[in-house]
């Protein structure tokens, strides 16, 4: 008997994709379930004449009820979840089903609406996980997108109102890399850099941005009997051009930026193609000088300088760097 064998491979996609489904469904029904009880809890303690004290008892008595029959997803601690659930997220059929109750409960943690809306609207739009989503988070990315362009245009991009019209609103500064696990002390070479980067290549997309693919590393050009090899090449599908990386473990140099921009020109003129937009170029370094990358490359230039850091940076840091983006939007 001649059977056509892509059956069987179809059979099982309609089985996993409906598996799928079915957790995503028990998922979201979960999700609701626990909105509807935050929303009865905190309907509950308005009653109260000291809300904040007839809360904390209402809360500790329903768990006290609760956990005998129902188990620990109705401690003390989830309830309060629950409360906050309903707090930030009012109206019920605003909830998105792509959103697990893991999202949702990292999102009801961040206190300023435009925050949570951010990282919702990017959440959906490049379907991270809840640990991805936990990253972007603890790496402030929010705050970190701000120092690069302005609020509103943020907002706009994560929301889907508009697509981003340059590379100023796509590429960060700096670019937070605590997961290659490299010491900040240690010595390393550039070489060390961009393996690290290779081996943990999802998640060094993930910090880079929405809409980036992998094209090459170490890419050879040939030039009238000289080789050159250029980092890494990216392209980012919403900008619809190619993007070069050159790593650098120390300040850069106008050197540094020479060398990016004839690498920069060789894509333009030769592997660029009519309907593509310009190439863009980012010099990854340890330290940057904004003064000599002014005043080496044109006002036109689409060469970038980005930092990075090995570790998150803290709540204290973030704060001085976005002031210095401020000073100088003034000057």
């Amino acid at each position: 008997m001649n059977l056509n064998e892509s059956i069987i491979t179809d059979i099982q996609s309609i089985i996993n994709k409906a598996r799928e489904s079915a957790v995503r469904a028990v998922d979201h029904e979960r999700v609701i379930m626990y909105w509807h009880i935050g929303k009865r809890i905190f309907e509950e303690e308005q009653g109260g004449k000291d809300r904040a004290v007839y809360g904390d008892r209402l809360i500790h008595y329903l768990s006290e009820q609760l956990m005998p029959n129902f188990g620990s997803a109705f401690s003390f601690r989830n309830l309060n979840y629950f409360r906050q659930f309903y707090r930030c997220f009012p109206i019920v059929n605003a909830l998105r089903s792509q959103l697990s109750w893991t999202h949702y409960r990292s999102l009801s943690q961040v206190e300023k609406q435009e925050k949570r809306e951010f990282y919702l609207a990017e959440t959906v739009k490049n379907n991270w996980t809840g640990r991805q989503m936990d990253r972007q988070i603890g790496s402030q990315l929010f705050e970190r997108l701000l120092m690069s362009t302005d609020k509103e245009s943020v907002l706009a991009v994560a929301r889907n109102e508009k697509q981003p019209q340059e590379p100023r609103e796509v590429i960060k500064d700096p670019l937070v890399l605590e997961f290659l696990g490299l010491k900040q002390e240690a010595a390393y070479f550039e070489k060390d850099l961009e393996s690290a980067l290779i081996t943990h290549l999802q998640e060094f997309m993930l910090e880079l941005g929405n809409g980036f693919s992998f094209v090459a590393r170490q890419k050879r050009i040939h030039l009238d009997g000289d080789d050159f090899f250029v980092d890494l090449v990216f392209y980012n599908r919403l900008l619809q051009c190619f993007v070069i990386i050159e790593l650098k473990t120390h300040k850069i140099t106008h050197q540094d930026l020479g060398q990016l921009q004839m690498y920069v020109n060789y894509y333009d003129r030769i592997e660029k193609l009519e309907h593509e937009t310009p190439t863009v170029g980012i010099l990854l370094c340890l330290e940057k000088n904004d003064t000599v990358v002014k005043f080496t490359l044109p006002k036109t230039s689409n060469i970038f300088a980005s930092k990075y850091q090995l570790y998150l940076p803290t709540e204290e840091q973030l704060t001085s760097e976005i002031n210095k983006e401020i000073l100088k939007r003034d000057e």
